[in-house]
């Protein structure tokens, strides 16, 4: 009899056990490097047994969630997302959250990412989130910078709000420096493909002073891995083309991720059975992110 008493305890106790790590595994980040060396004459391959061949356009070389912006890579037009949405005009996306005005515009993709991310922030207490500033046109980046001058805005092209995938977050109590907001974003935004741009370690870095509301979008795995590594975007980009090709295991998903350097009219292979997205990095790179 006290056997199976103790049977029963001890599997009592594992079983708690396990539902007390069970977060932590939901975490956890693996990285692998896959270093491959390409020359310039051969495209790096993807591995599939449903395979289809597809030709680097130009114009994909400056598309995506990953490009770089900043003084030295200018947005293109053909860069600037094709979804974007004046987030007033659909009550849908602004769940859990406040905008500053009636004209905020983003990424509907975005919005509906930003609203899951606020969702779960509320489930742990944190729902004062407000949307100050989206997508801004060319035109609007130009009246904000001839304002504001070259110490707080940056000029038409070098903004990462002409792309649609960043958006300045606020809470309607406090700053973000010392709000409840500021800090579960900056510890948990990289859960939802989001990355915090500009953070204070890395001013050397990106050129930008820290901006706690500055938050973009680069889905995952990426955003896990430059977390789990304290990369801002450059370092990131610079990763990717230093490496080639690198596996990456996120809350039990796995993920490839090729970088195909200099990519322009170059002819990759897609791997037809498996979820995958394309994006450049505005550099003349082409980035594959593969869903194992």
């Amino acid at each position: 009899m006290k056997k199976r008493v103790f049977v029963v305890l001890f599997m009592l106790g594992l079983c708690y056990l396990l539902i007390k790590i069970e977060p932590v595994l939901k975490d956890n980040v693996k990285i692998q490097s896959l270093r491959q060396t390409y020359n310039s004459n051969s495209s790096p391959r993807l591995v599939s047994q449903t395979t289809s061949k597809m030709q680097v356009e130009r114009s994909q070389i400056y598309q995506g969630n990953l490009l770089l912006v900043n003084r030295q890579f200018a947005v293109r037009q053909e860069s600037v997302r094709t979804d974007i949405v004046n987030l007033f005009d659909y009550p849908n996306l602004m769940e859990g959250y406040g905008v500053y005005d009636r004209n905020i515009r983003l990424s509907e993709e975005v919005a509906q990412r930003f609203m899951d991310m606020v969702a779960a922030a509320s489930k742990d207490g944190v729902n004062h989130f407000l949307i100050s500033s989206g997508y801004r046109d060319f035109e609007q980046q130009d009246v904000l910078y001839e304002e504001m001058g070259s110490e707080y805005a940056l000029p038409a092209g070098n903004s990462e709000h002409n792309l649609g995938l960043s958006l300045d977050v606020g809470s309607t109590k406090s700053k973000m420096s010392e709000a409840p907001e500021g800090r579960w974003i900056e510890k948990n935004a990289w859960k939802y493909g989001f990355i915090l741009r500009y953070p204070k370690d890395k001013i050397d870095i990106t050129g930008i002073a820290y901006e706690p509301w500055h938050i973009r979008y680069v889905g995952l795995p990426h955003s896990a891995v430059m977390h789990e590594k304290n990369f801002v975007l450059e370092e990131y980009i610079s990763f990717l083309q230093e490496e080639g090709r690198i596996s990456a295991e996120v809350a039990g998903k796995k993920y490839t991720v090729t970088y195909y350097p200099k990519s322009h009219n170059k002819t990759v292979e897609l791997p037809g059975s498996k979820e995958y997205e394309l994006s450049g990095d505005n550099e003349g790179g082409l980035i594959m992110t593969v869903q194992e």
